[in-house]
């Protein structure tokens, strides 16, 4: 029987399931979507419940896609929205809230009280990570500030947090295993980065439980068994938050390799091999950890990318489909003087700032909603451009990017993103690069592949886009995009 790596890719808005083979080559697909709500200005949060049904919905659908069944599964991998959390009652199994979504600013006022009290260099150079509600260690206090019921379980030891990680092995498990990867865990604000193990001032600073958190372990490796419950006893053994997992379905193992993943955000991780401090308003973060080996990245996270363009279409209506947006952007020569910044719920890298909010600049009698759709399409490829100058400012080296993710089919976007960094981007063939890495994660832990190295060779690129821009044209375009964020800031 041919044997086959399931991997789960759970991410913001929907969650879906490949089947890959050991040529690293996906057999077959399949994903379930769901919604997220927002209750008040500046939160997100999803049903915990719909994020695992339609997980196991896309589970069920990409075996019926590939008329095979779980006997064909070798091993399965998993990685996820990070930073989104879960609570659940670890008796019952029940999901006591709704999940916080890693989008969600409701922790603003905790995060603003840390900066006040000075802890904010203190904690970067503990995790990496700088003080803003997108982590989860401030999500976990709201939950204990804001639900009595959370606070009591937690009190008597009979509270699980989780990353959406260890909320699907939880489930998968059936509450057999409670634990998270250390990809994962280093985007808590709760896991010291250099020695991969939780912090016991973290935990005080933020007052969580250490009962509450899952355990530890390795990115790749068999970990813990799915209950017979799921149809089968199968080997859990690769996870990763997603943007790890991208960087490593990119084949960016070696250490000035770069990708940038284009979904709900923008996410541009460079491997650097040991930990980077940025002195530029990026992350230093965990990009896995095998063999008890942990191997680094520089990251810089852009908030609003496939977001923007739904907001086109489903709040301004100005687009029917997200595949319109790009023959409306060729419809015009050029923006027509209007910068859209998409600061919905504040800015990512390199601004960090949770309080600054969106806006249209430069509109005029003249401007046409080709005008917008295209500045839309310009914001995201200029937040990339943002958190590259930042990775120079560190000291880094790119000469090229390799990139994933659904707005990588839009060809106007990736000429505009080559032409706005000034240097050439490959995509990816495969572009759910991000459930391939689960996928190849599982498999080095399994043993079908010896090494990151031997998976990476297993890479496949599709179109290159190179610059056509001059260093005039870029940096003038550069500084109208500036301004703009400016006047956002």
């Amino acid at each position: 029987m041919t044997q086959y790596l399931l991997a789960l890719d759970q991410g913001t808005s929907s969650s879906r399931a490949l089947l890959v083979d050991r040529g690293a080559r996906v057999v077959a697909r399949s994903g379930a979507t769901f919604a997220c709500h927002f209750p008040h200005p500046g939160w997100v949060e999803a049903d915990a419940n719909a994020i695992w049904e339609t997980q196991r919905a896309a589970i069920d659908g990409v075996l019926s896609a590939a008329g095979v069944d779980l006997r064909s599964i070798a091993a399965i991998g998993i990685t996820n929205q990070r930073e989104t959390l879960v609570a659940w009652d670890k008796t019952s199994g029940e999901a006591l809230a709704p999940a916080i979504v890693w989008q969600c600013r409701r922790s603003a006022p905790f995060c603003n009280s840390l900066e006040e009290r000075g802890k904010a260099a203190w904690l970067q150079a503990r995790t990496g990570l700088v003080i803003d509600p997108y982590f989860s260690a401030s999500k976990m206090r709201w939950l204990l500030d804001n639900h009595p019921r959370i606070a009591t379980l937690a009190e008597r030891g009979e509270l699980a947090f989780g990353t959406i990680d260890a909320w699907l092995i939880h489930r998968l498990t059936a509450g057999q295993a409670h634990l998270t990867d250390a990809s994962n865990a280093s985007r808590t604000q709760l896991m010291d980065l250099d020695r991969g193990a939780w912090d016991p001032a973290l935990l005080d600073l933020y007052g969580i439980p250490a009962s509450t958190l899952p355990r530890i372990v390795d990115s790749a490796g068999v970990v813990a068994q799915t209950d017979v419950a799921f149809g089968a006893r199968i080997p859990i053994a690769g996870i990763a938050g997603d943007q790890q997992a991208a960087l490593f379905g990119q084949g960016c193992v070696r250490p000035g390799m770069a990708k940038n993943t284009y979904g709900t955000g923008c996410f541009m991780l460079l491997h650097t091999g040991q930990r980077l401090h940025s002195q530029h308003g990026l992350l230093s973060t965990l990009a896995w950890q095998i063999g008890g080996v942990r191997s680094y990245a520089l990251e810089g996270s852009v908030f609003m990318a496939g977001a923007l363009v739904q907001w086109l279409r489903d709040g301004l209506g100005l687009i029917a489909s997200s595949a319109e947006s790009e023959a409306l952007a060729n419809a015009v020569d050029d923006n027509g003087g209007v910068h859209v910044v998409p600061a919905f719920t504040g800015l990512g890298a390199p601004h960090w700032n949770s309080s600054a909010r969106g806006l249209i600049t430069g509109l005029t009698r003249g401007t046409g909603r080709a005008h917008i759709v295209r500045a839309a399409l310009e914001a995201v490829a200029w937040q990339n451009a943002d958190v590259l100058r930042a990775m120079i400012a560190d000291g880094a080296s790119i000469d090229a990017l390799r990139i994933d993710g659904g707005m990588t089919g839009n060809r106007f976007l990736c000429q505009f993103q080559a032409d706005a960094l000034g240097i050439p981007i490959a995509c990816a063939a495969e572009p759910e690069s991000t459930a391939l890495g689960a996928a190849l994660l599982a498999g080095i832990g399994i043993g079908w592949w010896p090494t990151p190295e031997a998976t990476a060779a297993l890479w496949r690129g599709r179109e290159h886009y190179q610059p056509t821009w001059t260093a005039e044209q870029r940096a003038a375009a550069s500084d109208a995009w500036i301004a703009a964020v400016r006047r956002a800031l």
